[in-house]
Order: C-alpha cells, then structure tokens, then sequence
C-alpha cells in the first residue's frame, strides 16, 4: 500500500483522539443550551436573539466536528487497508468550513466562543492535511510523464545515457 503524502497512522491517530475529545466537549457545551440563567441582555439583545446564536453557532460548530472526524475515519480506513487511494481521492475529501458570525460570538459565553474557535482551528488544520494531500494528487501525473519524456530522450540519444 503506496501513500503519496507524509500522513502517517500516527499522526491520523493522534488527530482523531484530538476530535473525538473536542467533538465531546462540544456536544456537551451544546447540549446543555448555554447558561441561560446566567444570561444577561447585551446591548440591544433579546434571549430570542441569543438562542438563536447558540442554535445557529452550535449547528455548525457541531456539523464542522462531524466534517472533521469523517475526514479522519476516512484516512483510518485507508490505513487499515478497507479504502485504496482512488476512494479515498473520490470520497474522502474534508467539505468547507462555514465560519462562526462575529455577531453571534458576542452574545455567547467566552468558554463557548473558545471552544467554537478550537473546533475552526482544527478544521483549519485538517483543511491543511487536505489540501497537501490533494495537491500531491494532482502534480503526480505531471511528474510521471516528465519522466516518461526522460527516458523517451535517453533511449533516443544513448551518448546521453552514460
């Protein structure tokens, strides 16, 4: 099993503890509805306008760890031998990521914009792996077929093969 980038199980391994603990943290912070009891109108605020932050914020708070824990399982997969490059070319690439609202973050608790600004830099990270590995994908066939033109020369002119 040939691997065009420098992903290692290692590091996927590691990556996918990381998520996994993250994706924990988030649920939690989500499930619980923010600190409502806590909350106190800001500037201009209603709680309606609140709720509608978390709930906005915590969808894609929640669907960015999703996108990022399925990127891993999908390279785990690749490692264990149960998908090869060209699935993984097809199926296995990490979805853009849709940026929490500044106006959102300022009605919620600095914990959650916290942990909101951890999950966007993980997915940043992951989006990194991403697009190395893409992009390792896509200059290979140029390489190849620069060596091809290579060896098409040597065999043509042999003086130069010495």
């Amino acid at each position: 099993m040939s691997r065009t980038t420098n992903l290692s199980r290692p590091i996927i391994e590691a990556l996918y503890t990381e998520a996994l603990v993250l994706a924990d943290e988030v649920r939690a912070a989500f499930a619980m509805g923010g600190n409502m009891a806590g909350h106190v109108e800001i500037a201009g605020h209603s709680e309606d306008d609140f709720r509608l932050a978390l709930s906005s914020e915590g969808l894609k708070c929640t669907t960015r760890m999703m996108h990022v824990l399925a990127w891993l399982l999908n390279q785990r997969a690749f490692f264990a031998g149960d998908l090869n490059e060209s699935q993984l070319r097809k199926h296995g690439r990490l979805p853009e990521d849709r940026l929490a609202r500044p106006e959102n973050l300022e009605m919620l608790e600095p914990a959650t914009c916290d942990l909101i600004e951890e999950t966007m830099y993980l997915h940043r990270r992951i989006a990194r792996l991403d697009q190395a590995w893409s992009d390792e994908f896509e200059t290979q066939p140029i390489v190849r077929s620069m060596h091809e033109r290579l060896n098409r020369e040597l065999m043509q002119h042999p003086q130069l093969r010495a």
